[in-house]
């Protein structure tokens, strides 16, 4: 019974036909189960058409969206590559370049040269090199033979703004000068100076420099020496405890300034050790602790007043060759300081021989072995000061004081 109502309620109803009742006699049409007609208009009926309260909600949205994108950031849209990541040494010399950088300058030297054809004088360059602020008055340090034989200079800073400059001063003997330039306060960015005297071999130094003035430029190294003995370019005059440097010191950077990791002022680099010119690995830079003082003295006076004795004295060479230690006289002028003191000078006598003078050995109680002994004890003195000679005379020795006393050119 089950069964038979299941099959019931599945069971098809055909359309049938049937006559219509009206007195037309129309033909016949189908009829068709009305439970059919029902379902079938109810899969054919349209959507209904959405209300005004919805289209108003939609528009609302679209328009509230479209307002969002427009006033949104452009870069928020720009995919931009993730940052560079740099080791910890690697930030902290970016630091210390991008800090520095502005007290770095560019120095052009210019000479007057004569043109032969048109007899027209002319600024030539004759040299470049890099200096250094020193102070919010406009003192630019650099090397003296930066500058040397210049008629015109004219110093280029951070900003590529130029200035012309004038000379201070400068000493000869330690490769050291102080120019300036009337540049606004606002631009001018001196250097942290810091101390020489502790520094160790291996420490990390940073040269930067300004070659050819083209850019600024960062070489790194360690120093790789200490109490190093230079010339001067200029005299000859030895320059004490020098720091060596393998940081790449190229002839544009002369002048330029050597930092510790701190970004503190060290040294000046002065020079290089090589045949060709170019960078061997070998830099030697002048120890901030002796360029303080000088700059110090320029700055105040325009000179430096170092004490001199006086005399004129033999190559290391000959004496050697005597077979004696110490730094032979060839002459003291009876106006200088030796002279004054009484030491006596190389001479012939009336047969032409050679009679030596007086062989100086030691300075206040210093040994003296040669010229660069002799000038480092005097650079430790100071003009007005007596010192005490020994020198060795004929075969017996004898001390004698003598006041020390500037240079004649510098009085």
């Amino acid at each position: 019974m089950a069964a038979a109502t299941a099959v019931s309620l599945f069971r098809y109803s055909p359309p049938h036909l049937t006559r219509s009742s009206t007195p037309n006699n129309h033909p016949l049409k189908l009829v068709f189960p009305k439970s059919l007609l029902n379902h079938h208009h109810h899969q054919q009926q349209p959507p209904k058409p959405p209300s005004p309260l919805d289209s108003f909600f939609v528009f609302c949205t679209s328009l509230a969206l479209s307002f969002s994108i427009y006033v949104a950031d452009a870069d928020a849209f720009v995919v931009s590559p993730p940052p560079r990541k740099l080791q910890t040494d690697e930030l902290a010399t970016v630091r210390l370049f991008q800090e520095n950088t502005p007290s770095v300058v560019y120095i052009t030297n210019l000479a007057v040269r004569q043109d032969a054809f048109t007899l027209d004088v002319l600024e030539v360059p004759q040299g470049s090199g890099s200096g250094f602020v020193w102070d919010k008055d406009g003192h630019i340090v650099t090397n003296y033979h930066v500058i040397r034989g210049a008629s015109d200079l004219r110093v280029t800073l951070a900003d590529q703004s130029t200035y012309e400059a004038r000379v201070v001063g400068f000493d000869q003997d330690k490769d050291v000068a102080v120019l300036r330039v009337e540049a606004p306060m606002d631009k001018l960015r001196p250097i942290p100076v810091g101390v020489s005297a502790d520094l160790l071999v291996g420490q990390k130094v940073y040269a930067i420099g300004n070659p050819f003035g083209l850019d600024h430029t960062l070489t790194t190294g360690v120093i790789s020496g200490l109490r190093r003995e230079i010339s001067s370019a200029a005299t000859g005059r030895p320059i004490q405890d020098v720091i060596q440097t393998d940081a790449a010191i190229n002839p544009g950077n002369s002048g330029g300034p050597l930092l510790d990791s701190s970004g503190s002022l060290i040294g000046i680099n002065t020079a290089i050790y090589s045949p060709s010119g170019a960078s061997s690995g070998v830099g030697f830079s002048i120890p901030v602790d002796t360029v303080g003082g000088i700059v110090d003295q320029l700055v105040k006076f325009g000179k430096v007043t170092r004490p001199i004795l006086g005399i004129k004295f033999a190559p290391d060479q000959s004496v050697e060759q005597l077979g004696v230690s110490g730094v032979l006289v060839l002459d003291a002028p009876a106006n200088g300081p030796a002279g004054k003191a009484g030491l006596q000078s190389t001479k012939r006598d009336s047969y032409g021989r050679l009679i030596l003078g007086d062989i100086i050995t030691s300075v206040n109680g210093k040994k003296v072995t040669n010229g660069s002994d002799l000038y480092r004890i005097l650079d430790q003195c100071k003009v007005g000061e007596t010192v005490t000679l020994e020198v060795l005379r004929g075969d017996h020795k004898e001390k004698l004081p003598v006041v020390l006393e500037p240079k004649p050119d510098e009085s």
